[in-house]
């Protein structure tokens, strides 16, 4: 591996560790978390990576990512705290599997995208990969039409109760409030993200892949 990677793969290994232990502070209420404000910038490396690099480079720091993020789950599994432990099982599953998915996507759109406008690749890329990310990530974590069966069902269980969708609207599970604000968070985001992408690529030259 290149060690100019090393820059986007200990990028990423920060962000999905920052985001994994701020996770665990609620903000309104419990609507949104301190790692919904960190984890939207995994993207932006990722879309670094591959602006400079090419889609091998970044899909080398995804998958780097991928494997701190199994390691930070497993950690978190062993912390138990007073309703059980740091990382449910069905969370961290469906966290490393939205993350994978999401990112290679990300990759995916970014790459077809490419040759347009600066900004066309990084904030189609971010806003659909957000999109992938926050569907999938919610829908295995909390929807009750999902089960892993037993304790893990339990540990989430009340994040299928009925609540106002965004506090104001009609009664709707509120794990799918939850995925609307995390993924509103995301795409704001993904546009303040077109800053630091700028700056970082402008001051780069992009190689052929």
């Amino acid at each position: 591996m290149k060690t100019a990677y090393f820059p986007g793969i200990l990028a990423m290994a920060a962000i999905v560790v920052a985001s994994n232990i701020l996770v665990q502070f609620l903000l309104l209420d419990g609507l949104l978390t301190w790692g919904a404000f960190t984890y939207p910038f995994a993207f932006l490396v990722t879309d670094v990576m591959n602006r400079i690099y090419g889609p091998s480079a970044a899909r080398r720091v995804v998958f780097a990512g991928f494997v701190v993020g199994i390691l930070c789950s497993l950690i978190g599994s062993q912390i138990m705290l007073e309703f059980g432990p740091a990382v449910a099982l069905r969370v961290a599953v469906a966290s490393g599997t939205a993350f994978l998915i999401a990112q290679l996507f990300d990759i995916a759109v970014f790459d077809r995208l490419r040759s347009g406008a600066w900004w066309r690749a990084p904030l189609t890329s971010s806003v659909l990969g957000s999109g992938v990310d926050t569907a999938i990530f919610f829908f295995l974590a909390f929807s009750a039409s999902v089960s892993f069966g037993g304790n893990a069902d339990a540990a989430v269980a009340w994040a299928s109760d009925p609540a106002p969708l965004l506090m104001v609207g009609p009664m709707a599970p509120l794990w799918v409030t939850l995925a609307l604000a995390d993924w509103a968070v995301k795409l704001v985001i993904a546009m303040i993200a077109l800053v630091p992408f700028r700056i970082i690529v402008g001051a780069r030259s992009t190689p052929t892949t």
